[in-house]
């Protein structure tokens, strides 16, 4: 039977059109029009996409201590990060199981109780109801006839993997350790799990956003092609040219993106950032920049890794954020590499600021009727057309 997101679909959108993208890739039309400027489309999306699948909602790095709590909207969907007492980050549903009071507004720090600030109803930090002031009347604090243990914050599943914070809203993802295999297997080569363990936000020059007039969608699927560097990114093709690209397309389909195998900016100072201990002697130049799907971009290199992950607003709001690590405490955050660090940080946001201007673009590009949804370069834009599969089979399911 036909599932009422399935039925909405089926009447906003040609499913000839969605079929057309998993044509081969000189055959395939991209997801038309609708996938970027229908409100409504969105809010299917919502359902079949952002709470079904792994999301990134933020870093570890942003609540760094014991009591640490910070809320974020999913789409909608008010929530809770918190380090608790094992120094675990943990995920809630944001509301109150009394009234349904969204508890936290703002970034807070707590010493014992998440406290409700409607009633005092107060939560541990695993979530466990444990003070529920005169609710048996004025001066009792229990009642009989009413069972704290069942009314305990909602915990989303959550995974933490270098520093991203992940849940699954409806819990039927497969097993994270298990989803993030292949992508990490594919960097053991590059980049080993005791060299990842090293990574340390930068707190001067290792976070930004950027607020995006686009569909979440077109920052990743610019993201997975090089196709566009000699026009878009004349500074960064000077020295990692588009010759020097690779495609990456993730089996199972949940990742893809591009690498290059020379990527060598000059920066001022005769200082050189550590590099990952492990990293190939032979690959020091290589780096590779894959979205994870639906909505973060990794870049690894030698000397430090970033995430760029996506907050989707609306169907055309995005806000972007970009986290940068470094190799060790020294790297991220002592003056002896202050220079650097900035150098980097000025290099990605200015990379991040030229392909911003080209993603809004497309997004009022779609507003044309004439649009079919595009061509793909057979040879240029495979990892774009692996994207565009993966939405559109997500949607079909």
């Amino acid at each position: 039977m036909m599932n009422i997101e399935n039925k909405k679909l089926f009447k906003m959108l040609d499913l000839k059109k969605l079929r057309m993208v998993n044509r081969p890739i000189e055959k395939a039309h991209g997801l038309p029009n609708e996938c970027y400027v229908d409100e409504n489309y969105f809010s299917i999306e919502k359902k079949k996409i952002f709470e079904n699948k792994w999301i990134v909602i933020g870093v570890g790095s942003s609540v760094p201590n014991i009591g640490d709590i910070k809320p974020f909207d999913l789409l909608g969907v008010p929530l809770i990060i918190l380090r608790d007492r094992n120094q675990n980050i943990r995920v809630f549903h944001n509301v109150c199981s009394h009234r349904g009071y969204k508890i936290i507004q703002k970034e807070e720090k707590f010493k014992n109780l998440i406290r409700c600030p409607y009633h005092s109803w107060s939560y541990d930090f695993n979530g466990k109801l444990i003070a529920t002031p005169h609710i048996g009347g004025m001066n009792k604090h229990n009642c009989n006839k009413f069972d704290k243990s069942k009314s305990n914050l909602k915990e989303i599943r959550s995974k933490v993997w270098l520093d991203l914070i992940f849940v699954n809203l409806n819990n039927n993802e497969l097993d994270f350790n298990t989803y993030i295999k292949p992508l990490s297997d594919r960097w053991e080569k590059f980049w080993p799990k005791n060299d990842r363990k090293l990574i340390v936000f930068s707190q001067d020059y290792g976070h930004f956003n950027l607020n995006a007039k686009t569909n979440w969608k077109f920052a990743i699927e610019n993201y997975c092609e090089s196709y566009h560097l000699p026009w878009v990114h004349p500074g960064l093709n000077s020295y990692s040219k588009i010759k020097d690209h690779y495609h990456i397309k993730g089996l199972p389909n949940r990742f893809a993106g591009q690498g290059t195998i020379v990527y060598n900016p000059k920066f001022k100072g005769k200082l050189n950032l550590p590099s990952f201990p492990n990293w190939p002697k032979n690959k020091k130049q290589v780096a590779e920049y894959v979205a994870l799907f639906p909505n973060v971009m990794l870049g690894i290199h030698k000397d430090h890794f970033y995430a760029y992950w996506l907050e989707p607003i609306s169907n055309n709001t995005t806000i972007e954020h970009m986290e940068i690590y470094y190799v060790g405490e020294e790297a991220a955050n002592s003056a002896k590499y202050k220079s650097l660090r900035e150098q980097n940080f000025k290099l990605w946001k200015g990379v991040q600021k030229e392909d911003l201007n080209i993603i809004e673009g497309m997004q009022m590009g779609r507003k044309s009727p004439s649009y079919n949804g595009g061509n793909f370069s057979p040879v240029m834009d495979n990892a774009t057309h692996h994207f565009h599969k993966w939405v559109a089979n997500n949607l079909l399911k």
